[in-house]
């Protein structure tokens, strides 16, 4: 490796030796909060060098990119690991993590992440997702002292383990098919004149596999729930939006690259979506536990990004980044918010928690109405204008029973989504009264709730910016 390729990396380089410096400071000075600030000012130092500094080159060994996607997606992780250790000060706290070792592993998260995300060789992918995979396995269970947290972490590590063999396996059909690793080649190595070779068909059967195992694709969502519910509230957070996003950012530009050959797995992918999306609604409708239902929400979410990818080309891809940043700051919102409602007694879990809170804290109730209403898709929040190009690119590409099915699940999401917010402004007293939330978290939320309303209202900036970096 030159020096010109350790420039073009050097976000990446960042985020490894800012982890690997706070894991060791955090051994001698145990300052919770300091080493929270460090990393949040190493992931913010990542996304600035991504935005402001020049690769010197695009193709990195042949394995990555430094792309403006890429590095898009670069700034986009390495901000949202910045926002969840920024909004962990407290929690850390409460429930006495180490502040080196945490801060350590969101920001090896977020490397892994980024280098996922700017993968252009089927090593360079297994290497990023593996990467991000690790550091959650510990992350999900950090509350060691917690069953649930325990419980969590195990599931995942199990399904994470079974994920990755289905995507070894993949990857090893597909290059006995085409002879190479780099995705580009292989995608065009895939084509037959009757569509995919079979032995690339059997390949891509074990990556959908695998993707649907990463991103709570139904029927590979059964850990998403408990995994939630059992995780740490920020964990839950970054493991819903940076670390599903990245896996679909990774794998939108080979869809792109195979082309026509994506007809042959269409009808896959297809059925997919419309099970995840319905499955997801319906299981979330009987939902007492707001992790849980977040969880499922998740889930239907993964569905309608699914239609994106189905869509394709350079339509479906644009409506993809701009629904997944929208998913990803209502999300980060709502699971921060119950991150912010943490103290002595624990998180928030059951709506029972949730009753009459308006009336003691009536800025954070509002914000997570906010967010909440934004995953629904109600104007003028920034939601229903993702919703609305997501189902207008279906529509445009012929994809009509997607985009339908698809508004079907999204009227039925309002009954799961306003429940908890007709608890919170209950007119009963509260149970327990909560801690009043630090300045910086509420800022940071406040910050979120007024970018999904600005975007609601003005989306053009992020959409030409969309379609600027686009694969």
């Amino acid at each position: 490796m030159n020096l010109e390729s350790l420039q073009s990396l050097l976000p990446q380089i960042l985020l490894a030796l800012g982890s690997t410096a706070i894991l060791l400071g955090g051994a001698w000075v145990r300052n919770r909060r300091l080493w929270l600030l460090a990393g949040s000012i190493v992931a913010i130092l990542a996304a600035l060098t991504a935005t402001f500094v020049e690769p010197v080159q695009i193709d990195i060994l042949g394995m990555y990119s430094a792309s403006a996607y890429a590095r898009f997606c670069t700034v986009l992780w390495s901000l949202t690991v910045a926002a969840t250790l920024v909004i962990s000060f407290r929690y850390v706290d409460i429930f006495r993590f180490g502040g080196g070792e945490y801060a350590s592993l969101m920001l090896f998260a977020a490397a892994g992440m980024s280098l996922l995300s700017a993968a252009t060789s089927f090593i360079g992918l297994f290497l990023g997702l593996e990467v991000l995979t690790l550091a959650l396995y510990i992350l999900i269970a950090f509350r060691h002292e917690d069953t649930r947290g325990a419980e969590a972490g195990m599931k995942y590590l199990v399904f994470g383990a079974v994920a990755t063999a289905f995507l070894a396996f993949g990857i090893a059909l597909i290059y006995a098919a085409t002879g190479t690793f780099n995705l580009q080649a292989a995608a065009a190595g895939l084509q037959a004149e009757s569509g995919l070779r079979p032995l690339g068909l059997a390949g891509w059967a074990l990556l959908l596999v695998a993707i649907g195992f990463k991103v709570s694709l139904v029927p590979f969502h059964l850990w998403t729930p408990d995994v939630y519910q059992g995780a740490p509230a920020p964990v839950s957070g970054l493991l819903a939006t940076a670390a599903k996003g990245a896996v679909l950012t990774a794998f939108l530009p080979l869809l792109v690259m195979t082309g026509e050959g994506v007809a042959d797995i269409s009808a896959v992918l297809w059925f997919l979506a419309i099970v995840t999306m319905l499955v997801g609604t319906f299981a979330a409708l009987s939902q007492t536990n707001i992790k849980r239902m977040l969880a499922y929400s998740s889930v239907v979410h993964m569905g309608y990004l699914l239609i994106a990818l189905i869509v394709a080309g350079e339509e479906g891809s644009r409506a993809l980044l701009f629904y997944l940043v929208v998913y990803s700051l209502a999300t980060f919102g709502a699971f921060g918010i119950i991150t912010t409602f943490a103290d002595e007694n624990g998180e928030i879990q059951s709506y029972d928690d949730l009753r009459g809170l308006a009336a003691l804290h009536p800025r954070r109730c509002a914000m997570l109405s906010v967010f909440l209403l934004s995953l629904t898709g109600i104007p003028p929040l920034a939601g229903f204008f993702a919703k609305f190009g997501l189902f207008q690119a279906a529509f445009r590409s012929g994809y009509v029973e997607l985009a339908v099915i698809g508004i079907i699940a999204s009227v039925i999401s309002v009954y799961y989504y306003l429940r908890p917010i007709i608890v919170l402004y209950s007119s009963e007293p509260a149970l327990v009264c909560r801690d009043v939330a630090a300045q910086s978290e509420t800022l940071l939320l406040v910050g979120c709730a007024v970018v999904i309303v600005i975007l609601g209202v003005y989306p053009a900036p992020l959409l030409e910016l969309v379609a600027q970096i686009v694969p």
